[in-house]
């Protein structure tokens, strides 16, 4: 082979296919991992254990993800969340998921509790990782219209609930609070499991009840940033240009933490430090009476703010929740969907009232995030757009909106709204329901 030849091949450009990516996977290495599970699969030689659901639970949330990343309209209205959800509960319904794999993923899920892993990790990491100034500056400054948005918001949907027949208990509970509590893993999860342990009604049943809110919540809050978006090309007066407050002092976001490299020990670090926070609120669920999970956020909120923690562990804590939510965010969604959805259900909650409800409690804290913003010397669309974030699918649901607006500069505000503004709405639900039920 000559030096010319030796060059072409390594300056020729690798064709569209080779060059394609399922989740982190080239495709020439998904498709044969596919093939061998599938085999597995449909010999019934795939391992009941975590091996062999994560296998299955990883290769189809890869693939439902790549989808619902790709499809034209669908990945502008968090179309992962959807496919990864919608689709496994559809195959199940519907006879079409193996019993092998059915098997497996729920040994996963189920019986190893490889849920709680994760929401350990996903909860702690996004907590503690975030800078110290952004959690209470930030928070300071959206605290007004996140709080205003968040009665407004509850108040507008109880009002339409009872129109459409729907007692306040059902709707603040059951759809206000899942739109609200900060997406999926992190919000429909945890709640779902507070509400079994105190309603003594199946995870389940609950979970296929709250998730139609969810996601209509984000469709609803994508499509308003897009307007909002518009309404500022038309408005400079009413557009920060992706600045929040009008004072221009926006830079409280400190160093970003995706410049630190990735160490190995820290991640184990990370690890423990997740799991030992899960395990102490397990171990105070039973004394204080508040679910563990909920209690973890509320020590993760405490170390935060106290400086509790050296950094290097809140660097460990966050590139854990970094690595779970990346890998494993698809996978859990489609182990929802597989066990946790029913698809009857789904399918008869999308009526007119239900999907009333949804829009006006999102537009609800829309426009009071507008309206105060604009009072508290925020940019209007700027400080809607935020509050908009309120109503997310978590990150997913945070990158989409912003997405929507074009306004990605907004992302650590957006956090908060979605992260800390959930777990508030979280805890506050979860003692509401101790005293309402």
């Amino acid at each position: 082979m000559t030096d010319t030849t030796v060059k072409l091949a390594e300056t020729t450009p690798p064709s569209a296919l080779a060059a394609l990516k399922i989740g982190p996977l080239p495709i020439t290495v998904y498709v044969p991992a596919a093939l061998v599970c599938a085999a597995a699969v449909y010999s019934g030689k795939l391992p009941n254990d975590v091996i062999g659901g994560l296998s299955v639970l990883m290769l189809l949330g890869f693939l439902l993800g790549k989808l619902g990343q790709t499809i034209p309209l669908l990945k502008r209205i968090g179309g992962t969340a959807i496919m990864c959800l919608f689709v496994p509960a559809a195959l199940v319904a519907y006879g079409l998921m193996p019993e092998t794999a059915l098997k497996a993923i729920a040994t996963t899920f189920r019986t190893a509790n490889f849920q709680y892993f994760f929401i350990a990790c996903l909860v702690a990491g996004s907590i503690l990782g975030m800078p110290h100034r952004v959690l209470v500056q930030g928070f300071l400054r959206m605290f007004v219209p996140l709080l205003v948005g968040t009665l407004g918001a509850i108040a507008i949907g109880i009002a339409v609930g009872l129109l459409f027949g729907h007692s306040p208990k059902e709707t603040f509970f059951f759809v206000i609070i899942p739109i609200i509590g900060g997406g999926l893993a992190e919000g429909v999860l945890p709640l779902s499991i507070a509400y079994s342990e105190m309603l003594h009604r199946p995870q389940a049943e609950l979970v296929a009840q709250m998730v139609p809110a969810a996601l209509l919540g984000n469709v609803v809050a994508i499509v308003a940033a897009g307007l909002l978006a518009r309404l500022a090309e038309k408005r400079r007066d009413l557009n920060g240009q992706g600045m929040l407050v009008k004072t221009g002092d926006d830079d409280i976001l400190g160093p970003a933490r995706s410049d630190h490299p990735i160490d190995l020990g820290l991640l184990g670090a990370g690890i423990v430090l997740s799991c030992g926070l899960f395990v102490l609120g397990m171990v105070l669920a039973p004394t204080t009476g508040i679910p563990g999970p909920i209690l973890m956020i509320i020590t993760a909120v405490t170390l935060k703010l106290t400086k509790l923690l050296p950094a290097e562990m809140e660097l460990g804590a966050y590139q854990i929740n970094k690595f779970m939510s990346t890998n494993l965010t698809f996978a859990i969604l489609v182990a929802m969907g597989t066990l946790l959805v029913s698809w009857q259900q789904l399918v008869a909650s999308f009526n007119p009232g239900y999907i009333a409800i949804c829009t006006a409690t999102v537009l609800a804290m829309v426009a009071s995030g507008f309206f105060v913003g604009q009072w508290l010397n925020m940019y209007p669309v700027e400080a809607a757009i935020v509050t908009a974030c309120h109503s997310g699918l978590g990150g997913t649901g945070d990158v989409a909106i912003l997405g929507a607006a074009d306004r990605m500069g907004l992302m650590a505000f957006a956090q908060i709204a979605t992260r800390v503004g959930g777990a508030i709405m979280i805890v506050i639900a979860t003692l509401a329901m101790k005293i309402a039920f």
